[in-house]
């Protein structure tokens, strides 16, 4: 024990509670040292530092702490903590009494007519109930006892005599009490015949209400059970009868309501913008958690009477307060994800900083989504036309903002999606023929050898300079290293056209580029459709750190883009529709998803950025690659035009020096069918003569097959000059 205090404490001593606070919060981090040795009891330490003079009045100890010491509940409701909150539940209470008003204004025929069923009941059971009183049931008894005794003693006359004044007695009361019942309901009737209309409806009323309350059962019901749709009302009983229907709460079992489990709302339900919020934990003693819940959403959203695009579920760890049983759910009045698409900040944006999060889409409350790209991987997933390629765009094209990131693009399916990118990316790989594979493979080769460049430089650095070995904006201007932004559209056409040594060694390539890139400050932005072991690998999905998944057809093949168990934890891409063009489940960590309305980027918007991203270069100087050789790029800013189908015929021609005319035709219409859907061999040369192409040779040969086609000299000759010398080719 400690010395008790020699001096008393003075009346009207302030204690600092703060004081008191730190010194306790100070005790509790020299326990959470490591100890060496046995630590002993804080009575015998010697030099431990007397108790200040006082007592905090939060101490355990103190017999009024619990009744000191501030609560932690809030002062207001939920509801009423933002005036925003207020408007919104005043709005929702008008939209709920006038659903009631037209449901129940509907049924009034038919609540007028069951109540006049229950007055004729209630009116009979009143005839019933006073018939005894009308009868004079009270004298009946009396006279039976009478002439009971009258018929065994027939000779006694002072008892006939009480039988005759008992049965004279009865008929009495029966004719007043009828009498006064008759002219009772004369008397109302003609009052009621009498008075005016308002004055008889009130009459009425009051007389058929209590028949009517009368006549009622125990389960009569006069009104209809009103269950206004989600739209309108959400209530913890809903919450509950649905988490019953899923197994995720005990049932009834012949019970009372009262005795069932139920779940305890910490919050709502309330509204929260377009829908109802609530969070609720599960109750104790039932063996269901958070986890639980989630994976039951789809009979959740039945029982709502929602669709399960309508339901936002998910966990409430314990930063935010939460436990393993404590969920956060959100369901929507509509589909959250339906009408005009939004459009991109980067839209009217003239620069960016790729070292920011990048613009992306907003979640189903409508809150905006950024996400970070730097130091990180990006996977791109879902069927055709559902928005994959331009989602993937999109963060593509914040690189295009910032003249420090250098783009390296391939596109498998080699259509127009990625064309405007000619006039920015260092290199560009469209298509995934043999000469595109094998540019593909180049370029993978150049970029592990930057890798590799950058982190010899990078390692040599100081600490001072480069103090965690990874690239920084300061690094990265001052050493001319840009960021590095590594953009492949349609994997699965490469691997599925590659042999099995080639498609090895370009995934291993991959995968190194994914794994070790982001320290050297690259940037892997992959896109595929359905995923599986034979398009793209898994050892190259797994180490990707951002995935995004449109629609896709089941289950299971969004485990494959978005991680295998996210479904079963919520992020499951299959529940979307094919109404949800440009929305998708956005999977940033192992328990971190949100499901993305992404931002509108279309491409001639993407074609107005990639110009704005090549001015930008050019201003910087760091045009470099294919970008600065680009002939229609160089046109323009020369202010030289140079016919379309020139152009669109190099850009086929890009990785070959010469080309059968049947592959260039395949190649234009996979450029752009609309243009060069109904061109064949005749057509293609008449154009290209009158553009000004003089062919050297109608024939060219090709790995020892001779064919018909073009020469890439005889094309770029029909460019003027000085075009070309401005682009070096």
């Amino acid at each position: 024990m400690s010395e008790p205090a020699t001096e008393a404490t003075p009346v009207g001593t302030v204690h600092r509670l703060d004081d008191h606070r730190t010194g306790r919060n100070t005790w509790v981090v020299d326990l959470a040292k490591p100890r060496t040795g046995t630590v002993p009891a804080p009575a015998s330490e010697p030099d431990m530092e007397p108790s200040p003079v006082g007592e905090a009045v939060d101490r355990p100890d103190n017999p009024l702490a619990d009744w000191l010491t501030l609560p932690d509940a809030p002062v207001l409701p939920v509801w009423a903590r933002s005036g925003a909150s207020v408007v919104a539940h005043v709005r929702a209470f008008g939209r709920l009494t006038w659903w009631h008003t037209r449901y129940h204004g509907f049924r009034a025929p038919k609540y007028l007519v069951k109540t006049v069923l229950l007055a004729a009941r209630g009116f009979y059971r009143a005839v019933v109930g006073l018939w005894p009183t009308l009868s004079a049931q009270d004298h009946t008894a009396t006279v039976k006892a009478l002439r009971a005794q009258v018929k065994v003693r027939p000779e006694d006359v002072d008892l006939a005599a009480r039988l005759q004044a008992a049965h004279w007695a009865r008929t009495q009361t029966r004719r007043w009490r009828f009498g006064t019942a008759a002219v009772g309901v004369a008397v109302a009737a003609a009052g009621i015949a009498l008075a005016p209309p308002l004055l008889q409806a009130g009459i009425t009323t009051a007389v058929v209400t209590p028949l009517a309350y009368l006549g009622r059962g125990k389960e009569t019901r006069l009104l209809d059970q009103a269950a206004p749709p989600l739209k309108v009302d959400m209530s913890a009983q809903q919450l509950n009868e649905a988490l019953r229907a899923a197994g995720l709460l005990k049932s009834g079992g012949g019970k009372d309501d009262k005795d069932l489990p139920k779940v305890h709302c910490t919050m709502g339900p309330v509204r929260d913008g377009r829908g109802w919020a609530v969070i609720f934990d599960m109750p104790r003693g039932g063996g269901k958690t958070a986890s639980d819940v989630l994976a039951k959403r789809e009979v959740i959203a039945q029982e709502l009477g929602v669709d399960e695009i309508q339901v936002i579920m998910s966990r409430v760890r314990a930063a935010k307060g939460g436990n393993a049983g404590r969920v956060s759910m959100w369901v929507a009045d509509d589909d959250p994800y339906l009408g005009t698409p939004n459009p991109s900040p980067l839209e009217k944006a003239e620069k960016f900083s790729i070292w920011e999060p990048v613009p992306f889409g907003q979640d189903a409350r409508g809150n905006r989504i950024n996400v970070p790209v730097i130091w990180q991987s990006m996977f791109f997933g879902g069927l055709p036309r559902r928005g994959k390629t331009f989602t993937q765009r999109l963060l593509t094209a914040a690189g295009l903002l910032d003249a420090y990131v250098r783009h390296y693009v391939a596109d498998g399916k080699g259509g127009a999606d990625w064309m405007p990118m000619k006039a920015v990316a260092h290199r560009l790989v469209m298509g995934a023929e043999d000469d595109a594979i094998e540019a593909l493979k180049a370029m993978l080769q150049e970029l592990l050898q930057e890798m590799e460049r950058r982190f010899a430089l990078l390692r040599d650095l100081p600490t001072s300079v480069c103090p965690e070995g990874k690239l920084t904006p300061d690094i990265m201007v001052k050493y001319n290293l840009p960021v590095i932004f590594v953009t492949i559209d349609e994997l699965q056409e490469y691997f599925t056209a590659m042999e099995r040594e080639d498609r090895d060694q370009v995934i291993n390539d991959l995968c190194r580029i994914a794994r070790r890139g982001p320290a050297a400050g690259f940037i892997s932005n992959f896109a595929s459709q359905r995923p599986d072991a034979e398009s793209v690998p898994a050892k190259l999905r797994e180490i990707i750190t951002i995935r995004y998944s449109t629609q896709v057809v089941d289950r299971t093949s969004s485990d494959m883009v978005l991680g295998k168990g996210k479904a079963a934890q919520g992020a499951d891409a299959s529940v979307l529709s094919e109404d949800h063009k440009g929305v998708g489940v956005l999977v940033t960590g192992p328990a971190s998803y949100v499901t993305v309305r992404a931002d509108y980027l279309d491409g001639p918007t993407f074609a107005v950025l990639c110009r704005k991203g090549r001015a930008l270069r050019e201003a910087a100087g760091q045009l470099t690659g294919d970008a600065a050789g680009d002939v229609t790029a160089a046109a323009d800013a020369a202010g030289v035009s140079v016919p379309a189908i020139v152009s669109d015929v190099l850009e086929v021609m890009r990785h070959s020096p010469r080309m059968f005319t049947t592959d260039l035709l395949a190649g234009l219409v996979n450029l752009d069918e609309d243009v060069y859907g109904d061109f064949n061999a005749e057509r293609l040369a008449s154009e290209l003569e009158t553009a000004g192409v003089k062919r050297t040779s109608k024939q060219v040969k090709i790995s020892g097959a001779n064919g018909a086609g073009y020469q890439r000299r005889d094309i770029e000759a029909a460019v003027p000059a000085e075009v070309l010398l401005s682009v070096g080719r």
